[in-house]
């Protein structure tokens, strides 16, 4: 199992931490941010493929914003993937 802690920008949330093993989301933990949203968040992604997260969530803005906490969990897991 592989862990890293991806720090975020341009979003309410400072940091993220992704746990993914054979190329699925094991867990993912927000710090900061909203915390009833990015927790379902959290629960909804355990157990997808990398691909299928990125395929979902890549490219979400948030109040105009070019980018947002599922964008930047994307790049979390991108990070994740290239570490592996």
């Amino acid at each position: 199992m592989k862990k890293i802690t991806y720090y975020t920008t341009g979003t309410c949330s400072r940091g993220i931490e992704v746990c993914g093993e054979n190329g699925r989301i094991v867990d993912v933990t927000f710090y900061g941010g909203c915390h009833g949203n990015l927790q379902g968040i959290s629960q909804l992604v355990k157990g997808m493929k990398y691909e299928d997260v990125i395929a979902r969530l890549k490219g979400i803005s948030c109040n105009g914003k070019p980018t947002s906490c599922p964008d930047q969990l994307c790049r979390a897991i991108e990070q994740l993937m290239d570490e592996q």
